[in-house]
């Protein structure tokens, strides 16, 4: 569900469903949340919209007579990811949709070409950054079976300057530090977890090196209130 900014008229909802699995149920269940969100929503929008991506025609429903003069109509849109090729020109985003679906053996040179596209042409709304997050992310994904140095020169990109990386570090490094923390000084209690989980990377290395010299939970209750 995508809403509108406060101060933008008209005010338009946009649901959007991304499919890469057969469901038969699908647009029962699209349309069904769709009418009852604005049902309930009925004051807050002046018009919607329904965008239906699939990886590829086949996985539609089977029998979408039903619903057909709603999937015909101008307010929804079906996109089939493996059919955007044939557009001469498709735009940063459609080319980012490619990339989900590309192999591996085509996946690193459309990245690549995503990101020298992403430094040369305005990318509108979306932030470079954002995009590049957006890259990086499915290409770690497309070949985790590789190490980060084989992925960094197959795209050509340091993933130590991506959110991607970051993210992974910290959840890395918070799994580490609660388990070495319990061995330490005992379990620890929910609070306990939360305001570790809080802490950015650079305090969570900090922690790591002081928590060599906690002997119980009132160390590591003085350090965080210390901090």
């Amino acid at each position: 569900m995508f809403l509108p900014p406060e101060a933008v008229s008209p005010r338009i909802v946009y649901l959007a469903e991304v499919q890469f699995q057969k469901d038969e149920a699908l647009y029962h269940r699209f349309f069904s949340e769709l009418f009852v969100y604005l049902f309930r929503n009925q004051n807050s929008f002046d018009n919607w919209f329904g965008v239906l991506i699939f990886r590829s025609r086949s996985l539609e429903p089977a029998n979408p007579a039903m619903h057909l003069k709603m999937l015909n109509s101008p307010q929804v849109q079906r996109i089939y990811l493996d059919e955007l090729g044939d557009q001469p020109h498709p735009s940063i985003g459609i080319r980012l949709m490619q990339l989900t679906i590309a192999t591996e053996e085509h996946a690193a040179v459309q990245a690549r070409r995503l990101i020298e596209a992403v430094h040369q042409e305005d990318t509108g709304f979306f932030s470079k950054q954002a995009i590049m997050d957006m890259i990086t992310t499915i290409a770690v994904y497309k070949f985790a079976r590789l190490s980060r140095t084989e992925v960094e020169a197959m795209i050509g990109l340091r993933l130590e300057d991506t959110r991607v990386y970051q993210e992974a570090k910290l959840e890395g490094e918070q799994s580490i530090i609660l388990r070495l923390l319990c061995r330490r000084v005992g379990d620890l209690s929910n609070d306990l977890q939360s305001q570790i989980k809080a802490l950015p990377l650079s305090k969570l290395e900090a922690l790591g090196e002081a928590m060599l010299d906690f002997s119980n939970h009132e160390d590591l209750v003085n350090w965080l209130q210390a901090d």
